[in-house]
């Protein structure tokens, strides 16, 4: 999958003859930090809000501010973690995708990284959620996916982390079930740290009211 996936096209674009109050304002009409500045279809620049805000004339053309050297962009044939990255690190809700003779293509946004991120996760559909533990020279997908089939629970999602503070990498397992005790079970015997589980009708720490709550939050 490329970026031009989750483009969002309703995200305006900036000429620089707009005002710092204009600008203002078309941030605020469509909840975003940042908008793109595009001249005869080439991307120029990424204006930030914080930039108009310490801007002591907004009432001029924005060509006549000191900011339009910030351009972060992504290539239109980078995959959708590419923008994640660029919009995690330099914490943007809007990534310009351009091709390689800089181009505008337009742009994704966060709500569009999201709903990629939730559409190849599985999470929208039913089931629970089980994080394992594990040293990394022990990490098999194959293992866990053979052990997932043996109490017949289909993996629908995974997410690795490696924790910096033990080392450990915890891997987050969306299934097709709900009941995940049996599952959770067969990992233990198998040497592997349950760490989390969120799934109906089991007896860890009140985990429906835990699952219900998680699954309140990705709805939001």
């Amino acid at each position: 999958m490329s970026i031009k996936n989750v483009i969002a096209y309703e995200v305006p674009t900036l000429d620089p003859s707009d005002t710092g109050d204009k600008v203002l304002q078309l941030m605020d009409d469509n909840n975003l930090g940042q908008l793109p500045v595009v001249v005869k279809e080439q991307y120029v620049a990424l204006v930030q809000e914080s930039d108009l805000l310490d801007w002591e004339t907004p009432e001029q053309p924005i060509s006549a501010s000191d900011f339009l050297r910030y351009s972060p962009a992504v290539f239109v044939e980078n995959h959708p973690y590419e923008a994640l990255k660029l919009a995690y690190n330099q914490n943007l809700s809007v990534i310009p995708v351009v091709n390689g003779e800089n181009v505008y293509q337009g742009a994704a946004t966060r709500e569009s990284l999201l709903k990629f991120l939730m559409e190849g996760s599985g999470l929208e559909g039913p089931g629970g959620i089980l994080v394992l533990e594990m040293k990394p020279i022990d990490y098999s997908l194959y293992e866990i996916a053979r052990i997932c089939e043996s109490e017949d629970v289909a993996i629908l999602g995974t997410r690795l982390f490696s924790n910096t503070e033990t080392g450990n990498i915890e891997l987050t397992i969306k299934t097709n079930r709900t009941n995940l005790d049996a599952l959770a079970n067969s990992y233990e015997r198998f040497g592997y740290t349950v760490k989390e589980l969120y799934g109906e009708h089991s007896d860890k720490d009140n985990l429906i009211d835990r699952y219900n709550l998680l699954m309140t939050y990705i709805n939001m």
